[in-house]
């Protein structure tokens, strides 16, 4: 059931003679981004303003100075001044990038690159209103029409013939008020739930540590593992090194590979620890990346080993055995006393990649290398405990899984409300006043 169907109408309502905007009431007009407002140039050489702000996901914040490393410019003197109420727009680059949100408010007054777009309000506008109304023109991909050039670039000449609500300010600071209150509604619903799933991930992570580090007997004599992130351990068990239960890389494409020979690659970036592999890029070996060349059988499982912050880890089930994997995982190969499964849970634990963190090297970019990668501990129970221990994580697991895509659902739900109440309030298709 659609949530606005129940919110007032105005009482009549006329074409606009533009397909994206449909029905307007019939008071109300339309004008040019001309009249709404002109384009700041105001530049900062002499070093006026040395607060350097930045878009951040829609929201125009200020950049800490301890983060003003890496890529900055040798002066900020090329930036340009931003004061409270401006619009900033990101234009570059339509064509590759159609998820971030290109349109901020700024409350602040400082500095922003010249490459974003800074809109001044004349009088007769308000400033809330238009960021509403320009965020909806981005969320319903409207703004993607107004693109020229080969990357579909805008420039404020795109925003001058951009057609903009011509009410009554009165009216339009009364539905950017509406908005402020109800968007704030949804999102704090929306971080809740975002909450609640953070919550789970915990509890997911405590249930694998607590199994594979202490099984399922709680009655059971404990003993030292001699591991930090392990710790006791079923006085029954034995802890060992991974290449002691395992083979590291047994197999790979080499040079006699047929530049024909036609697969699917998964790289670091396409695997989370979430969700596994979420990505495959399809290459014939001549036209690949040079870093493609693990492979791997079912039962395997793959890890980063480098960027290894990233957690990008799977078990290569019957359909991912088929792909090649980058240079940049480790392929693990468990030995007759380890279980697949059981390994697949191990690596998921606190207890394996807390070792991997120890034993990476680097600040930006760590890595680890495979003689400490074959370093690791592991903790091996007997093999039917493991079947037993594995078989049970993945049951309650996949309890917990369900209740996370459940609020995963609510939260897109809720997302696309907003979406939808702010386009149909800047649009007049509802009555908030």
């Amino acid at each position: 059931m659609n949530p606005l169907i129940n919110l007032p109408k105005y009482s009549s309502y006329s074409d606009s003679g533009i397909e994206w905007l449909g029905e307007l009431p019939c008071d109300w007009g339309l004008t040019s981004g001309f009249n709404a407002y002109d384009e700041n140039k105001r530049d900062n050489k002499g070093m006026k303003e040395d607060r350097v702000l930045s878009l951040s996901y829609g929201k125009i914040v200020v950049k800490p100075k301890e983060k003003l490393v890496g890529l900055v410019p040798e002066s900020f003197e090329t930036y340009q001044i931003v004061e409270p109420g401006d619009l900033i727009v990101r234009c570059m680059d339509l064509q590759n990038d159609k998820t971030s949100l290109r349109f901020g408010l700024s409350e602040h007054h400082g500095i922003i690159t010249s490459a974003y777009l800074n809109l001044k309000v004349k009088e007769g506008f308000d400033s809330k209103f238009l960021y509403y109304y320009l965020h909806s023109l981005d969320t319903t991909k409207v703004i993607y029409k107004f693109g020229t050039g080969l990357r579909q670039n805008l420039s404020f000449q795109d925003f001058r013939r951009l057609p903009v609500l011509g009410i009554p300010k009165e009216l339009q600071a009364d539905i950017a008020s509406f908005l402020d209150r109800k968007t704030n509604q949804i999102d704090q619903a929306v971080a809740i739930k975002e909450k609640q799933i953070e919550l789970l991930k915990e509890r997911k992570q405590i249930l694998i540590q607590n199994t594979v580090t202490r099984g399922l007997d709680s009655n059971v004599s404990m003993k030292d593992s001699g591991v930090d992130w392990i710790g006791d351990v079923p006085e029954h068990w034995d802890v060992k090194k991974i290449k002691f239960v395992t083979k590291i890389n047994q197999y790979s494409l080499d040079e006699n590979t047929s530049t024909d020979f036609h697969f699917g690659y998964v790289d670091i970036g396409s695997v989370s620890f979430e969700n596994g592999v979420e990505c495959v890029e399809y290459y014939t070996f001549g036209e690949a990346p040079s870093r493609a060349r693990r492979l791997a059988r079912m039962g395997d499982v793959i890890i980063s080993t480098v960027r290894t912050y990233l957690k990008a880890i799977d078990y290569v089930s019957e359909d991912k055995a088929s792909y090649v994997y980058s240079t940049g995982f480790a392929v693990l190969s468990p030995l007759e006393e380890f279980s697949p499964k059981y390994l697949k849970t191990f690596v998921l634990s606190n207890a394996f990649t807390n070792q991997v963190d120890d034993y990476s090297k680097g600040v930006s970019y760590p890595a680890i290398n495979s003689t400490d990668l074959s370093n690791i501990y592991v903790c091996v129970p007997p093999l039917e405990e493991q079947l037993e221990i594995s078989k049970d994580v993945e049951e309650r697991l996949s309890g917990i899984g369900a209740v996370m895509e459940n609020q995963v659902a609510q939260i897109e739900k809720l997302k696309e409300y907003k979406a939808t109440l702010i386009n149909s309030a800047v649009t007049g298709k509802i009555k908030v006043v």
